[in-house]
């Protein structure tokens, strides 16, 4: 069962997460999620993952709509 270990390889971390292996890849490339590497295979702390998710879902508040100039002239 991946999502009661804490450490997690590509697999589980992409099963997890809800996102193909390969994107994984390229976020742990681009540094944007946070993950180490145990020997030559990168490894995932559900812990770390489940605080990233936390912060990244704190960040994206739903921007308010930008009246147009013509709908503010009134």
């Amino acid at each position: 069962m991946a999502d009661s270990r804490e450490v997690m390889n590509v697999r589980q971390a992409s099963q997890y997460l809800g996102v193909s292996p390969d994107t994984l890849y390229k976020y742990v490339g681009e540094q944007r999620i946070p993950a180490f590497k145990l020997g030559n295979r990168w490894r995932f702390k559900k812990s770390k993952l489940d605080q990233w998710m936390e912060d990244k879902s704190s960040e994206v508040e739903p921007r308010p709509k930008r009246k147009s100039k013509a709908a503010g002239a009134q």
